[in-house]
């Protein structure tokens, strides 16, 4: 079979496309709310993710207003005095490759906001931004159900990757912050979260704010022939 042209792709394929190509992690947000309009067309299009025997593990806690301003105080106050305790481990390493493009991400953002490499105090009050959520307005806390173990976090990923793009496609910012998942006793408490769901992450969405340096830095992909081997 031979490979379609450019020209005669199809519509929905060079929808797709764009959506992939232009969407970006945002890390700075204006502070008015979205309609809530708006987040239900994001979260109607988003239930139809693909999951492991259609199990949709799942579940939102979209945390605004007031409730939203009390988690950020919470929060930024917990991380000054309290090591990461998450639920699901994080990567016990980053080597290679790994290495190098977390590394260069890392860069390219500091130098994207004027942070030089070796300024640790600047780099440091960047990250605590994770817990400001950027000053988004909005933030969604993915959790699945703790007995469903690694294949329920598999499918909370597709969500999250779906949540995203379904956000841009209506012109709304999104970051999906592992961070906010590193302190999940201060989610609980905060938002009631049962301890029988495993928090996997959070989004933190809303408008972009389009004069910020920060949304102006871009990550690059590794070609297919990085990621594929072919066996025939």
């Amino acid at each position: 079979m031979t490979a379609l042209a450019e020209t005669s792709l199809p519509p929905a394929y060079q929808t797709l496309s764009e959506l992939l190509h232009t969407r970006y992690s945002c890390r700075a947000f204006l502070p008015q709310p979205l309609p809530r309009s708006t987040v239900e067309r994001i979260l109607e299009l988003t239930q139809r993710t693909a999951s492991w025997c259609n199990a949709q593990p799942w579940q939102l806690t979209i945390v605004s207003g007031g409730a939203l301003e009390r988690l950020r105080v919470a929060l930024c106050a917990h991380v000054a005095q309290a090591q990461p305790a998450p639920d699901l481990p994080w990567p016990g390493e980053y080597r290679g490759v790994y290495l190098q493009r977390r590394r260069e991400c890392g860069w390219g953002l500091y130098q994207a906001l004027g942070i030089a490499k070796d300024d640790r105090a600047a780099s440091q009050r960047q990250a605590a931004q994770n817990y400001t959520m950027f000053g988004a307005p909005h933030v969604a806390i993915v959790t699945s159900d703790a007995a469903l173990g690694v294949y329920g976090a598999v499918d909370c990923g597709a969500y999250v990757a779906n949540f995203m793009l379904a956000a841009h496609s209506l012109g709304v910012g999104s970051i999906a912050q592992a961070a906010l998942a590193a302190y999940p006793q201060v989610l609980r408490a905060q938002l009631d979260i049962d301890t029988e769901r495993t928090i996997v992450c959070g989004i933190s969405f809303g408008l972009a704010d389009p004069d910020h340096p920060a949304n102006q830095f871009r990550t690059r992909r590794a070609p297919i022939a990085d990621a594929v081997r072919w066996c025939e």
